[in-house]
């Protein structure tokens, strides 16, 4: 029997986590080629896209039952391998319809593992009886940075597409391949219904996730934006926004886990909220723009540790069985950042992107203002 509480355990669910935030990014960088190789206008590269997001929730609402009956493992285990195995088919694919498949099969497996990877990190972090979250979520930021970095320094190197995905996808099964063994068995999973609807305190978690997430997207999807129409930056240093945004969130989530076991949930969530908020205020109010470009690192800071908490909270509570309650929190997290860069695109068009950023901070109050209440379903648990 493999005990939660081993090094080797954490090692293979910081893995999870790396494997996952590689293989989205690897994708980032394939983009423009797979428009290229097709022929395609944005619009349909749009739809495309849309794909991951559609096969990625559908997955969610199917894992965090299937979690919550057989365990993580065989769910990690599975997904991580297709994410894996299905990343070269998203070079090769030649139509549209192809291509799509492909991208709901590769939605479907980085939903899947995203959910599992969570419920599987509860329980380790349960046995160790210490915050390890946001450290498990730092991984997850450190396979993006590299997984990005790696396949465009093949690219660059004028490597095709499926060679550079060819070889991140083995690194892929090669961390998946030391993991195996070391996670929790399969058969770790609770008694009781398949499903359940999202109630009590689990309802109000999945919103603050929700806003949080959609305050994420939108640093990545639109600060570039903000920044230039405000004469923060000229339009080539348009990305800097999000750069100091990643840095500070990855940072954060490292130094998080001590943080947290200092400060305990309820100051780790007043705290991060409070940041989170007067980043948005010095982005927002200060023309100055060093200054002003600082709020993306306060904005990173405080919102770094904000998801780690809550999915620790989802399992210590009490009132639905933790993998479905992390199954819920993941599923609508992942809806916030698919329909919040729309729902800003449609705010700014009525009301100016300025003005969308400023209810971005309103909706994170939400966060410091329920702080107490959402620390205390950990305890009641």
């Amino acid at each position: 029997m493999i005990s939660a509480d081993r090094p080797a355990t954490r090692l293979a669910t910081r893995l999870s986590f790396l494997v996952a935030g590689f293989g989205i990014s690897c994708w980032a960088p394939l983009v423009p080629f797979a428009k290229q190789r097709l022929h395609i206008d944005a619009a349909m590269l749009g739809m495309l896209l849309l794909c991951i997001g559609i096969g990625s929730i559908a997955a969610m609402l199917a894992t965090g039952p299937l979690s919550a009956r057989y365990g993580g493992k065989p769910v990690i285990v599975t997904s991580g391998i297709a994410l894996a195995l299905i990343l070269p088919l998203l070079t090769i694919a030649a139509t549209p319809v192809a291509l799509g498949g492909a991208l709901l099969l590769f939605g479907a497996a980085l939903g899947s593992l995203d959910v599992a990877m969570n419920v599987h990190a509860v329980e380790v972090e349960r046995a160790a009886k210490q915050p390890l979250m946001s450290g498990f979520h730092a991984l997850f930021s450190i396979g993006g940075f590299a997984g990005a970095g790696l396949m465009t320094i093949f690219l660059s190197f004028k490597m095709s597409a499926l060679a550079g995905s060819l070889v991140c996808a083995g690194i892929m099964l090669a961390a998946m391949l030391v993991a195996w063994p070391r996670l929790l068995p399969a058969m770790t999973g609770e008694d009781g219904p398949l499903f359940v609807w999202p109630h009590g305190v689990v309802v109000l978690l999945a919103v603050l996730a929700m806003a949080t997430f959609l305050a994420e997207g939108a640093m990545l999807d639109w600060s570039a934006l903000l920044i230039t129409q405000m004469g923060l930056v000229g339009a080539t240093q348009g990305g800097l926004g999000y750069i100091l945004f990643a840095i500070a969130m990855t940072s954060g989530r490292l130094l998080g886990d001590r943080l947290t076991a200092r400060l305990g949930d309820y100051r780790t969530l007043l705290g991060g909220g409070v940041i989170a908020v007067a980043g948005f205020l010095v982005l927002l109010s200060v023309p100055v723009a060093p200054i002003a470009l600082a709020g993306f690192l306060l904005i990173g800071l405080g919102a770094s540790n904000i998801v780690p908490v809550l999915f620790r909270i989802a399992g210590a509570q009490a009132h639905m069985p933790p993998a479905l309650a992390i199954g819920a929190i993941t599923t609508l997290g992942y809806a916030g950042i698919l329909a919040g860069p729309a729902a800003i695109g449609v705010v700014a068009e009525a009301i100016g992107l300025r003005a969308a950023f400023w209810m971005l901070a309103v909706l994170l109050l939400l966060v410091p203002f329920t702080a107490r209440r959402t620390a205390r379903a950990a305890s009641s648990g």
